[in-house]
């Protein structure tokens, strides 16, 4: 055996074993479409609009207890998924669009890791009420914590609205998915911000975070679709 063949032979890496391969695939499969599916409840259920003011979301919060506990649960399953199933979305779009996908989630993991300190409002101002504390003072639990929670806000906001629309792009421009479920992905966040910002329907919220999941499950049909080396080959990883 020639010392060329023996170099190729060490730097080639091992591929990761088949039952890993496959357990990987359709983990990623069965989660990707969950987080948005938590949040298009949330924003459905939650008992405030996001243009109110801190006292009105403190009232509200107040009134409906049982929706706003609901709101913290599914909160904590979008942060436990939405960044794992980017990750995937991207590992598949990645192929083909490769700086897109790259601009995509270079935006949109900092915006959902963001979303924990959000959450973590929500839990805060419903500990206030469920205490008796004063309105006012639940307000600027949830408004004025700590700075950083704003500046949380805003990289979540930019983060996982532009970064949807660059995902979504991603997927049309290199056919991962039908173009429909990318055209789907793409208008979903703008459509998210109208109903959240402009309008303050919860209704079209679902609407618009709902065509999110709906994306995000096509891309999970695709890696379904895949051979287990499609999706953990030797130049892929695990």
């Amino acid at each position: 055996m020639s010392s060329t063949s023996l170099a190729g032979t060490a730097s080639a890496p091992a591929a990761p074993p088949a039952g890993l391969r496959r357990a990987t695939r359709l983990l990623a499969a069965t989660v990707l479409p969950l987080g948005a599916i938590a949040i298009a409840v949330l924003r459905f259920v939650m008992p405030y609009y996001t243009t109110d003011s801190g006292t009105e979301i403190a009232r509200s919060i107040a009134a409906h207890q049982d929706r706003q506990n609901a709101v913290v649960w599914l909160g904590f399953v979008a942060v436990l998924t939405m960044v794992p199933a980017v990750l995937w979305v991207g590992r598949v779009t990645a192929r083909t669009a490769p700086r897109l996908t790259a601009a995509a989630l270079l935006l949109l993991v900092p915006g959902y890791l963001s979303l924990a300190l959000l959450v973590s409002s929500d839990a805060v101002a419903l500990y206030g009420v469920k205490h008796g504390l004063p309105t006012k003072t639940v307000a600027d639990m949830y408004t004025s914590v700590h700075p950083v929670v704003l500046i949380a806000g805003v990289v979540f906001v930019i983060g996982h609205v532009l970064g949807t629309i660059l995902l979504g792009t991603a997927m049309l421009r290199g056919r991962s998915v039908p173009a429909w479920a990318a055209v789907a992905t793409i208008v979903a966040q703008p459509l998210h911000f109208v109903a959240a910002v402009a309008v303050g329907s919860h209704t079209l919220d679902l609407v618009a975070w709902g065509l999110n999941a709906v994306g995000f499950a096509a891309v999970s049909v695709a890696i379904l679709a895949m051979s287990d080396d499609a999706w953990a080959s030797r130049d892929g990883g695990a």
